[in-house]
């Protein structure tokens, strides 16, 4: 057998005395709209200010709250510009469960390393997989020297109480601020990740990707029924567009009641900002079991009179998505029938974009 040359072996990665760290909140991330936060705090998503009011957003069971949710880092992102060949991540979580019994580590507590290509567009470099509450290691190494624009998505359904970068110390670093006037997506488990395999899956983080816009994840698992105290806070955003998703949580004569009274809050104070309304996904089995087929049909419908009663009074900047579809129509988008995998939610992303990009323009 032949030696190896020792010039030939890639140097390897160094270890973490020799590396740079950057605690991201020094330059902010993507993904957050409210400031009056405590430190160990700063990765939720709703202002201390509505603790009290959203812990009675309860769901179905009583067990979660919009509160508890709001707690999940879902959907922020941090960007920063490097010509490091090695990548680290140094975070401490919430909450000690890592996985869901549908949903793995890797998107529950687990971070997506993505970069710009030389065409500019983003790609995926790399994930991590959490094994305990403090995490430190390294998502990659051995890139091609040069340069460029990466992003970190962060956890979509555990909490985040402190994040550092790390990069080798000769390397260049330097944090980038997060762009203003996001898309605002306001719904359920889904809009929150649930259940993607890691949080640059999930179909708002690739749809922020391909429209190159940032997000934010208003997503609340089992409690997204288009509250009046969640629309309040939608108002002070200044969003490139509203897209409200709820509808899987709420049965149809909440939308009837609730659907038309947000939009007029939000049409309140921002006058032209595109509003998406979209239809609830339809159940990948609902061709077999008759009573998710109808309630399929109910809770369309019942979105469909909202959004004619809209048009009737001329609400401007007003857009729709049907449900029917987004998952595909051949039940493979689902991993429990309920929540999308990876393929549902590159679907839902495909049946949004154009309508998402045409609103935007």
């Amino acid at each position: 057998m032949e030696k190896s040359d020792p010039a030939a072996v890639p140097p390897a990665t160094p270890p973490a005395a020799e590396l740079g760290w950057h605690d991201v909140t020094q330059w902010g991330v993507e993904g957050r709209a409210w400031t009056d936060r405590p430190r160990r705090r700063y990765f939720d998503r709703l202002p201390a200010a509505v603790e009290s009011e959203t812990r009675m957003l309860c769901d179905a069971h009583g067990k979660l709250s919009v509160w508890d949710m709001s707690r999940c880092s879902a959907g922020m992102m941090a960007r920063f510009r490097s010509d490091a060949t090695a990548v680290h991540v140094r975070y401490r979580l919430r909450n000690p469960g890592l996985a869901m019994l549908h949903m793995p580590a890797t998107g529950v507590s687990g971070m997506d390393l993505y970069a710009r290509d030389p065409a500019g567009a983003w790609r995926y470099v790399a994930g991590n997989q959490p094994a305990g509450q403090e995490v430190d290691m390294q998502i990659i190494e051995g890139l091609e020297p040069g340069d460029r624009e990466f992003a970190l998505y962060l956890p979509l359904y555990n909490g985040v109480e402190s994040f550092e970068i790390g990069v080798p110390k000769e390397a260049t670093f330097a944090g980038l601020s997060p762009r203003p006037n996001p898309i605002v997506f306001y719904g359920t488990s889904i809009t929150q990740g649930g259940v993607a395999s890691r949080p640059g899956m999930c179909h708002t983080a690739i749809l922020g990707r391909r429209l190159d816009r940032p997000v934010l994840n208003l997503g609340f698992s089992g409690t997204g029924r288009m509250d009046p105290v969640i629309g309040e806070l939608l108002t002070q955003v200044e969003a490139a567009a509203f897209v409200i998703e709820c509808c899987g949580n709420m049965q149809p004569q909440q939308i009837r009641e609730r659907c038309v009274p947000l939009v007029r809050q939000l049409r309140a104070a921002w006058p032209v900002t595109p509003i998406v309304l979209v239809e609830d996904r339809g159940f990948p089995n609902a061709w077999i079991v008759p009573a998710k087929a109808a309630y399929n049909r109910d809770n369309h419908a019942a979105l469909r009179e909202a959004h004619s009663q809209l048009q009737r009074e001329a609400v401007p900047a007003l857009h729709y998505i049907p449900g029917a579809q987004l998952y595909g129509g051949d039940a493979e988008g689902s991993t429990d029938n309920s929540h999308a995998n990876d393929l549902g939610f590159m679907r839902m992303a495909e049946q949004m974009e154009p309508v998402l990009r045409a609103a935007l323009t």
